[in-house]
């Protein structure tokens, strides 16, 4: 009952705005339609910007043999188009229709990738003239389709006939036009912030497009400046997003050089300010830290992104509009999630883990979040998202984030309806070791507590030491003084553990002979099983210390994590 009136508030609040969103749009209505009225397509494409993810140009063979593989899903076509199969999930039928797979036909380099690249663009248009699919024109689809038709056209289009040249044309402006009818109604979210990297692009790259590019590029230069935060992190704080932005705006600002047109300096602003946001997450072993969605990272990608980075920044220590922390010594290093909840339409894929943590040494990492599963796991995205997936304390099995309910309101559905407004960081350096305090008002409400962690790392890097306590709101009594709680701390999947007699010690093995020992005195220590959805074998189980204890008797949790020996 407590959780529900906590909650209520805030979820009417939730739903004005969304009222006041709807009036917003009807009183804009009259000039949905104005930057393309009388807009007919293109005659031709001026530039074909460069598509960056990496591609594979064995794939060509498979695509020619009927076999086509995204997800984690195979489909076998059968000699039919891959348009004319049942698809064997949602998230495989989203990356066939958006086309980015086109670039792997284009790494063939052959002739028959060229014609089976053409056949396919064709047999996806006119299907969509026979009976349309509504998944193909979801906004997010269609600006994948959009840019990656954009930067393969040379593909599509070398020993194109006539016929086909102007069909393709006739309906990369259809779909340009449909995209920002979209945007016009009711796009939020970075799905909007994509799909006016597509129509900029689009406006850059089409002859006669000169007043589409300037209004997109306006329009894009304010996104921009909402979304990307000043320290250069994303608003709705997943790293993966700093990712696929960076994989999208590099490209356009090429293209913008190409035609001799001055880029929204918004737009290379942020691009600089990404770059030391990006190498901010990043562990020993050079992958990502797994917070608010993140998943496996893809290394190549990152390798692109960070070859294009000519200042080579340092990475970032401090994001305080992002909410992250990163602390160094020696070879280790930790990443912190200090951050609120973000705004409710950024929220979608946001985890309720602040004040989690991830902690690597040399190439090894140690302590984890379990990460985001890929779409071909997403009904285990909501236990991923909970503050139990995280490093982090979680109080009486109640994570410190409330997700909106499916079958309730829809805009809602599975974003953040509360969770932590407030979030104190102090950060001091000494000579021997770098220290960090943080505090989150998650369990405020329901509770009538505010967790803090405080966290030291030596500057040697061999041992990191922790606290994590409990504290009455204001001083005053807390809601409950029985409350069961649990200090997590995941392990990487690569690890051994071992509990020691006193089971106040837990031993660590690496997969390259370092020895690590968890200790928390006075406390008995549990290793539970976990699971990893960010490896690239997909799911696997893992280890995970567990401190169980209890406000009345154990307010706080005091622990460490020291190397003993190693190679």
């Amino acid at each position: 009952m407590t959780q529900s009136v906590a909650g209520r508030g805030q979820f009417a609040r939730l739903l004005a705005g969304d009222g006041f969103g709807w009036i917003r749009r009807c009183i804009a209505w009259p000039m949905r339609y104005a930057d393309l009225l009388g807009f007919g397509g293109p005659k031709r494409l001026l530039i074909a910007p460069q598509d960056i993810r990496t591609a594979d140009p064995t794939m060509a063979a498979d695509f020619y043999a009927g076999y086509f593989a995204f997800a984690g899903k195979m489909a076998n076509t059968h000699g039919l188009s891959p348009f004319d199969v049942a698809p064997p999930s949602a998230a495989w039928a989203a990356n066939l229709a958006g086309f980015g797979w086109l670039r792997h036909l284009r790494a063939a380099d052959t002739a028959l990738s060229r014609a089976n690249a053409r056949a396919l663009v064709e047999d996806w248009i006119k299907q969509n003239a026979r009976k349309s699919k509504p998944e193909d024109w979801e906004p997010r689809v269609a600006t994948r389709r959009l840019l990656s038709w954009m930067s393969q056209s040379p593909l599509i289009l070398e020993g194109a006939d006539s016929p086909f040249y102007r069909l393709f044309m006739k309906s990369i402006g259809r779909q340009a036009m449909l995209l920002q009818r979209r945007l016009n109604d009711d796009i939020e979210g970075e799905t909007r912030l994509f799909g006016l990297i597509a129509l900029a692009e689009f406006g850059l790259c089409g002859e006669g497009l000169d007043n589409l590019q300037e209004r997109m590029s306006l329009l894009l230069g304010e996104e921009l400046g909402r979304q990307v935060l000043a320290d250069g992190g994303h608003i709705g704080r997943n790293p993966q997003t700093v990712i696929d932005l960076l994989l999208d705006l590099l490209p356009l600002r090429q293209a913008y050089s190409a035609r001799g047109v001055s880029a929204p300096p918004q737009l290379l602003n942020a691009i600089d300010r990404m770059m030391p946001m990006l190498r901010l997450f990043r562990l020993g072993d050079g992958s990502l830290a797994l917070f608010n969605g993140m998943g496996q990272t893809a290394p190549h990608d990152l390798a692109t992104i960070l070859a294009h980075d000519d200042a080579r920044a340092a990475p970032l220590i401090n994001a305080p509009y992002s909410g992250y922390q990163r602390m160094e010594g020696g070879s280790a290093i930790v990443i912190m999630d200090t951050g609120a909840a973000p705004p409710t339409a950024f929220s979608d894929r946001a985890h309720a883990g602040c004040l989690s943590f991830e902690f690597s040494s040399e190439n090894q990492r140690l302590i984890v979040n379990c990460g985001s599963p890929n779409d071909s796991r997403a009904n285990m995205r909501d236990a991923a998202r909970s503050t139990a997936a995280h490093s982090s304390l979680t109080l009486a099995d109640t994570s410190s984030c409330h997700f909106g309910a499916e079958g309730k309101k829809r805009s809602l559905e599975g974003k953040i309806v509360s969770g932590p407004t407030k979030v104190q960081v102090k950060r001091q350096s000494a000579e021997d070791c770098i220290a960090l305090e943080a505090s989150h008002n998650g369990y405020e409400r329901q509770f009538g507590l505010i967790h803090t962690r405080s966290l030291y790392l030596s500057t040697e890097g061999d041992q990191l030491e922790g606290e994590d306590k409990l504290t009455p709101v204001g001083g005053k009594k807390a809601s409950v003084l029985t409350a069961d709680y649990a200090v997590r701390f995941h392990l990487h999947s690569s690890l051994r553990t071992k509990v020691l007699g006193d089971r106040q010690s837990v031993e660590i093995l690496t997969p390259s002979g370092q020895v690590w020992l968890f200790h928390a005195e006075g406390h008995r220590l549990a290793v539970e099983e976990s699971i990893s959805f960010a490896t690239a074998e997909g799911v696997r189980g893992a280890d995970q210390i567990v401190v169980h204890t209890n406000y009345q008797d154990y307010p706080s949790v005091s622990w460490t994590l020291y190397k003993t020996t190693g190679d």
